[in-house]
């Protein structure tokens, strides 16, 4: 059996020594394919990135914490009667507005309510009644 007619050529010049062009040509390759790799499919980051995804997070942390414990200080809460009232009397569009106006979505060391735990708690409360 004869091999093809291309395995028979002697190889370039450039491919029978070691380079150094080949090596930092390799490494550059090398490099370049592992950053666009793990900044594409690897799930990596700039740190500007990560900053604002743990802040994000956490914000949702804190809404999924603090919205039920607002909402329980609504429904529970003295005048919990005349406020259910009040809060069914609102718009569905200003019952955040109702939650901050009260207070409940006010939390030790705020210095005032949060929108997006009031939001959360407007929705729970509408959801129970």
């Amino acid at each position: 059996m004869r091999l093809p007619q291309i395995l028979d050529r002697p190889l370039p010049e450039i491919l029978e020594r070691p380079s150094l062009i080949r090596l930092l040509q390799g490494a550059f390759i090398g490099s370049l394919a592992t950053l666009l790799l793990g900044f594409s499919c690897g799930g990596w980051v700039l740190e500007r990135t990560a900053r604002e995804m743990a802040v994000n997070d956490t914000s949702e942390a804190l809404v999924a914490v603090l919205a039920p414990m607002c909402a329980d200080k609504l429904q529970n809460g003295p005048n919990a009667s005349v406020n259910l009232v009040g809060f069914r009397k609102v718009e569905s569009w200003q019952q955040e507005f109702f939650v901050q106006r009260g207070g409940w979505a006010t939390f030790p060391g705020m210095r005032s309510p949060d929108f997006a735990v009031a939001q959360a708690c407007a929705n729970i409360v509408a959801a129970t009644l």
